[in-house]
């Protein structure tokens, strides 16, 4: 049976459904057992759990991640949750040293089944050291699989599949995406890793994207259909390893290609999904294919600068109309949000 659930919600169904089939499976973190529980997405876990199964962390990251590795060696599925991607950086030598490497240092005889949750993205005046965006930083290392789900359903049968898993998998949640509905179904269920999705056909131009950018390039692409634009937009979902096929196969179609990213443009994710395009689908290109990304400097506090700072579905219109050789004013695209800097939309309510 399927219900509308918040992103939030699904996130915490996902980690009850495998630790109800799974007693390994345990979920350790700064602030999992608290009264907002990580945006709401491990509310009410330990009081059924236990706080042998869901436990709170002192600030040590590097060492917790290592205890967490270390249990896995003992046949435990944990799931550590640092909030902010910021506060992981602390644990990188764990993350790059260790569990990216043991399968392979060891040939195969260990696998180390982990799953390390990192909030990315804005809010409330975050700043250069909670709000940035570094998943390129972990899809570049062989031996992380890197999970980026926008929709409510996408983040139950990511999360699921990622916990199921034998693999290390770095799992980024937006946070502007924890309070979005959408249709979860019921039951357990999986989504494949590695596996892109197309959210919306179009003949035109290709939109790649994933996370929060996904639903910008959904109402960039509405107000183009005014323009007899049609834009094709591709959920990645997964950022490592990466679904090929569907750009490659989209650019063959529209000829022209925009990627969006989260993060900045500088050995971004973008660059990596043009270079591909180039390799391969070079003749069936109409026009030098473009990428989106944040402004070469730190993640901004104050509102005035971080309205101008982070991507919105404005910028991604501009973009696709210089791609299409169309002409367009600033004034005659809306803002399609005019409320605070901090939250994405009038719909937003948290949890905070």
């Amino acid at each position: 049976m399927t219900r509308e659930l918040h992103f939030y919600d699904a996130i915490r169904e996902a980690i009850d459904v495998c630790m109800q089939d799974d007693p390994n499976v345990y979920i350790l973190g700064l602030g999992v057992p608290d009264l907002k529980g990580i945006f709401g997405t491990t509310l009410g876990l330990q009081q059924k759990y236990g706080c042998d199964r869901v436990m709170d962390i002192p600030c040590a990251e590097n060492a917790m991640t290592g205890v967490a590795l270390g249990s896995t060696l003992v046949g435990l599925k944990p799931i550590i949750t640092h909030q902010r991607v910021d506060f992981a950086l602390l644990s990188m030598d764990q993350i790059v040293n260790q569990v990216a490497k043991w399968h392979y240092m060891f040939s195969g005889q260990k696998c180390v089944p982990i799953v390390i949750r990192l909030i990315i993205g804005r809010g409330w005046g975050q700043g250069p050291q909670h709000a940035q965006s570094l998943e390129c930083w972990f899809a570049h290392i062989p031996g992380l699989k890197v999970v980026a789900p926008v929709t409510p359903y996408d983040a139950k049968g990511l999360l699921i599949a990622s916990i199921k898993d034998n693999n290390p998998i770095i799992f980024f949640e937006h946070r502007w995406l924890h309070n979005l509905i959408g249709d979860v179904p019921e039951e357990s269920y999986t989504v494949p890793i590695g596996k892109g999705k197309i959210v919306q056909e179009g003949s035109d131009v290709t939109i790649v994207t994933f996370s929060y950018m996904v639903l910008e390039a959904l109402k960039a692409a509405e107000f183009l259909k005014g323009f007899e634009i049609n834009c094709e937009i591709i959920d990645l979902r997964t950022l490592r390893p990466l679904d090929t096929e569907i750009f490659l196969k989209s650019v063959q179609k529209t000829g022209r290609l925009v990627v969006v990213d989260n993060d900045w443009k500088t050995g971004g994710i973008g660059a990596e999904i043009i270079s591909l395009v180039v390799e391969n689908n070079m003749q069936y290109l109409k026009e030098p294919p473009y990428r989106i990304g944040l402004p070469e400097c730190p993640s901004p506090t104050s509102p005035a600068l971080a309205n101008v700072y982070y991507l919105r579905a404005k910028d991604i219109v501009k973009v696709i109309m210089h791609v299409m050789r169309r002409e367009i004013n600033d004034s005659e695209i809306p803002q399609m949000y005019s409320g605070p800097g901090d939250i994405p939309d009038t719909s937003f309510s948290g949890p905070f």
